[in-house]
């Protein structure tokens, strides 16, 4: 059984001086001694390579043929073969880098359609089996009457009627009110309120869902045209009617006088000349003010009008995908936000901060601009807003909203057969009901309303799998596939790493704290036991002492 001597060896370059028993040694085992360190010097050397080489190759990475073949990229096991490339590994690389090609190409594409964030409108009509009735704003045409206009009237009046005070009016005036002798300024909201058509003369016949109404079920409300009048506003405590059924006769009808004889005469031509007869209507919601002079549609004397409704509930995308934006009303006015709300508060402000005034539609406590203030400054710096200052009011789309669609369609009235009975009924004249009667007819075309909503054409869901199936249809990997070329490259990184040096040191390191393992064959090669026969008998040797050195011990014994 082989016996093996662990010890450590440490080997210094300077020449030893010779011993007490230097001179024992004979030229025969001077030159042993000489082969034998050079025998050891070459070992050195070796080992020292060794441990380099063993430095340099630990922690090795798989290298890259051997990870082709166990990768799950198809393809990859045909290019990276042993032996090198050939013609059959140049065709699979070609099909490979035309499939990578392809699969980039298509990936890039997907990425960019999704950051286009495209999105698409959806349509669907939900049946119910009742609806809110909507709010109706009505307002006639003409602001003032010409009954109610005194000439203390007409002289404040003057430069939003267009009429320069030295000009005859005319026609015959009212005389003047309690107001012109009261000593209070003119107030131009308190004028409309008192010389506006009121409803009570207007109205002829009011029904809703075939049950009376009248002037009550009105409220009243301010708009460019003056006084108006509101159906089923929801204000005041009111509550919000309800309609059960579709069709005419389900919803609102009325019939309305628009006193023709009671219109102004147009005297010039100012932004509050009106040359139309008849009423302006909004059908609106009950959450959003009217903004009938801008968004109102006209209905004539003469005419029965039927207008069927539609409700539409419109629900819009934030950015990036829409436009529209989840805002609260930020108003000292309003409660709720709308387009229509943000305007008017938009406009308001903008006449307070430049006229140091208000119209009489807007709300507030500034004070009301007067005719002067009217003519020079407020329709001047209004309609420069609406035309040209697209900055100052930027009311944002809500992303829901609720609107009406209409569809009109209207028929004479009278008829020859009805005028004289028409006439008679109302003691007026068949002329005068054919210049100043018309038929409103409000009403929900069918019982159901109209989603119109935006959904994201391309959510990141959407991508994921379209990568995913471009991934497997050109190159065959997955998101594990990935994952694994992401291990190999951190193999390699550290394989580089570590071969600047830092594993070099540690095997060094790791190395100099081993002993040096000699078998006792090794320690015969060194044959030290013939200088020890041919030395006297009783001669003694310095204690620790290692072969091959000028002085011998213990050791020698030993091995002998």
């Amino acid at each position: 059984m082989p016996i093996q001597i662990f010890c450590s060896v440490s080997f210094t370059s300077g020449e030893e001086a010779p011993g007490p028993l230097g001179d024992v040694w004979g030229p025969h085992q001077q030159q042993q001694q000489d082969n034998l360190e050079s025998e050891e010097e070459k070992e050195e050397e070796k080992e020292k390579e060794a441990v380099k080489e063993e430095a340099s190759e630990g922690d090795l990475p798989m290298d890259l043929v051997a990870f082709a073949n166990s990768s799950t990229l198809h393809g990859a096991s045909h290019v990276f073969v042993e032996g090198g490339l050939g013609p059959r590994q140049a065709l699979w690389a070609v099909a490979f880098v035309l499939a990578l090609s392809a699969f980039l190409c298509q990936v890039g594409d997907r990425v960019a359609y999704y950051f286009s964030y495209p999105h698409v409108t959806l349509l669907d009509e939900v049946a119910t089996t009742e609806l809110a009735f909507p709010a109706v704003t009505l307002c006639n045409t003409n602001a003032v009457r010409l009954s109610q206009l005194s000439y203390p009237d007409l002289l404040y009046l003057a430069p939003m009627l267009g009429l320069d005070e030295s000009d005859d009016p005319g026609v015959p005036l009212a005389p003047p009110g309690p107001e012109a002798f009261s000593g209070e300024p003119f107030n131009l909201h308190r004028f409309y309120n008192r010389s506006c058509h009121q409803l009570e003369d207007m109205l002829l016949y009011c029904s809703y869902r075939g049950g009376p109404c009248g002037p009550h079920n009105f409220s009243v409300v301010f708009t460019r045209y003056g006084k108006c009048y509101t159906f089923n506003s929801g204000r005041d405590g009111r509550p919000r009617l309800k309609t059960m059924k579709g069709g005419t006769g389900n919803g609102l009808e009325i019939m309305l006088d628009i006193q023709q004889d009671e219109y102004l005469p147009v005297w010039g031509e100012t932004d509050e000349t009106s040359f139309e007869a008849g009423i302006k209507v909004q059908i609106h919601s009950q959450d959003e003010p009217p903004f009938i002079d801008q968004l109102g549609f006209g209905v004539a004397p003469g005419f029965q009008t039927f207008v069927a409704c539609q409700e539409q509930r419109l629900i819009y995308l934030p950015p990036p995908w829409g436009t529209c934006k989840a805002v609260t009303m930020d108003s000292d006015f309003f409660d709720s936000y709308s387009i229509t709300a943000c305007r008017i508060d938009c406009e308001t402000r903008y006449l307070v901060e430049n006229c140091n005034c208000r119209m009489v539609h807007m709300p507030g406590d500034a004070p009301y601009c007067t005719p002067e203030q009217y003519k020079e400054c407020a329709d001047p710096a209004l309609d420069f807003l609406v035309e040209k200052d697209q900055e100052y009011c930027v009311c944002e789309m809500p992303c829901n909203l609720t609107r009406y669609g209409k569809e009109l369609s209207m028929v004479k009235i009278p008829s020859k057969a009805s005028a004289k009975y028409l006439a008679k009924k109302f003691n007026k004249s068949e002329q005068y009901i054919g210049e100043n009667i018309l038929v409103l007819d409000i009403f929900f075309e069918v019982l159901n309303y109209e989603t119109i909503e935006q959904k994201k054409a391309y959510e990141i869901a959407g991508l994921l799998g379209d990568i995913g199936g471009q991934m497997g249809l050109f190159i065959g990997a997955s998101i594990l596939t990935v994952l694994e070329l992401f291990d190999y490259a951190y193999e390699v990184i550290k394989h580089k790493l570590c071969r600047r040096g830092k594993c070099q040191k540690d095997a060094k390191r790791s190395s100099a704290d081993k002993g040096v393992a000699l078998s006792l064959d090794d320690v015969k090669r060194h044959n030290p036991c013939e200088s020890l026969r041919g030395h006297p008998a009783g001669m003694t040797y310095a204690a620790n002492i290692l072969p091959h050195h000028p002085a011998r011990g213990t050791f020698e014994d030993f091995t002998c």
